[in-house]
């Protein structure tokens, strides 16, 4: 049997308190309180575990990220065609022409979700095709 070692140590009034109160809540002794810290902490068991959970939290947050990122890609994407085609077609129409328009207007819509559909499987994406035309007119102007 090994003979345990006598330490002297110190602490702030508040710490000790608290070690007093968990040692009291747990039915255990100051010391057995402080070893069990000590040990902890020596040991490295709960590093390890913090590491996992953070990873875990960390891997978590990237993949919400990732469906966020798609998301707004594909809100973007739709915006900038929808701009476009209405852009392009603002015509008044004639009252007796109301159903004609209904059904071009269906057409419209299927022809803009196939497009959509197709840029975003391409990757293209409209935002980052205005950065590229900012950033190369910046360029322009400067020389580089």
């Amino acid at each position: 049997m090994t003979r345990r070692q006598r330490m002297n140590v110190y602490f702030e009034p508040g710490l000790l308190k608290q070690v007093e109160a968990l040692a009291e809540r747990r039915k255990v002794s100051k010391s057995a309180v402080i070893e069990a810290a000590v040990l902890s902490l020596v040991s490295g068991e709960d590093d390890t575990r913090r590491d996992a959970a953070l990873s875990k939290r960390l891997d978590r947050l990237g993949r919400r990220i990732d469906d966020v990122d798609e998301a707004v890609a594909v809100l973007g994407e739709a915006f900038a065609l929808y701009t476009h085609v209405w852009m392009m077609r603002q015509l008044p129409i004639p009252a007796n022409e109301n159903e004609a328009a209904r059904d071009r207007a269906a057409d419209m819509y299927a022809r803009f979700n196939e497009v959509l559909v197709r840029r975003l499987a391409k990757g293209q994406r409209f935002l980052n095709e205005r950065v590229r035309d900012v950033t190369g007119r910046k360029e322009a102007d400067t020389g580089t």
